[in-house]
């Protein structure tokens, strides 16, 4: 449902990757949109979604709007519980995408595993 809700709610920049990671048609792999990881490494189960996931690759892709701005400690923590889970996490703010495309896509493909 969160995830849903958040879905509905999409940056200009969300929505513009998610053109561009759909269906396979980057690189042929699979992005999922909104992607739920639930993990538990205090006792307590809690969770974290994604703003785009790719199994395969184990990669997920975070947009950072000017909200972020005011949770750069949260953001690092969870990428480091990210990191110990064995997925890999890039940053983008939502300028990159509308301002340096390009840019942003040769990034994410320099992510991949070789």
């Amino acid at each position: 449902m969160l995830a849903e809700s958040l879905e509905k709610k999409s940056t200009n920049a969300e929505m513009i990757l998610w053109e561009i990671v759909r269906r396979k048609s980057f690189c042929g792999k699979k992005f999922y949109r909104q992607y739920p990881f639930f993990y538990d490494i205090t006792g307590k189960e809690t969770f974290f979604i994604a703003d785009f996931y790719c199994h395969e690759e184990k990669l997920i892709i975070e947009l950072d709007g000017k909200y972020h701005q005011y949770r750069l400690e949260e953001d690092e923590k969870r990428t480091q519980i990210l990191n110990f889970l064995g997925v890999r996490v890039i940053r983008f703010n939502n300028d990159e995408v509308e301002n340096n495309l390009a840019n942003v896509v040769l990034k994410i493909k320099n992510n991949f595993v070789k």
